[in-house]
This record gives C-alpha cells, sequence and structure tokens, in this order.
C-alpha cells in the first residue's frame, strides 16, 4: 500500500513541476503565490513533503489546472 502511495505522490508532484515549467514560472513565484520558501516549494515538487489539500488545492489555482487531472496523472491537461 506504502508503494503505491508513494508512486501517486511521486505522479502528483512530478505533474506540478511539469506544469510549472511549461508555464515558464520559477520556484521561486510558486513559493512567493503560496508564502512558503523557495525551498519548501522544491521539496513539494520531489514529493519530499506532505502537501496538504489546501496547499495543493491552492497550486492547482495558481497553474490553472483541475486538481482532478493532476490526481489522475492525466499528461494532457498541462497548458
Amino acid at each position: 500500500m506504502k508503494n503505491s502511495r508513494d508512486y501517486h505522490v511521486k505522479t502528483v508532484a512530478e505533474s506540478i513541476r511539469n506544469t510549472r515549467q511549461q508555464l515558464s514560472y520559477s520556484q521561486e513565484y510558486l513559493a512567493a503565490k503560496l508564502n512558503v520558501s523557495q525551498n519548501t516549494y522544491s521539496k513539494i515538487e520531489l514529493g519530499n513533503v506532505k502537501l496538504t489539500l489546501d496547499r495543493f488545492f491552492k497550486i492547482c489555482d495558481i497553474l490553472e489546472i483541475d486538481p482532478v487531472d493532476v490526481i489522475n496523472g492525466d499528461k494532457e491537461f498541462a497548458a
């Protein structure tokens, strides 16, 4: 069960990172929007910190992506 959860966490983190890069947003930009350090934001994208639902929805809002698509690993949602 843990391996499956870890896989999904990494997939969500990777989707967030890929979308951010496609939009040419820096980690610093997202970190500032979330009111966290760049280091903390980097850890979010690496899947090394627990991502709260609130923060997840904020990231999706900033990136203008549907949270359901991110969770499902839909590769077609990015800008």
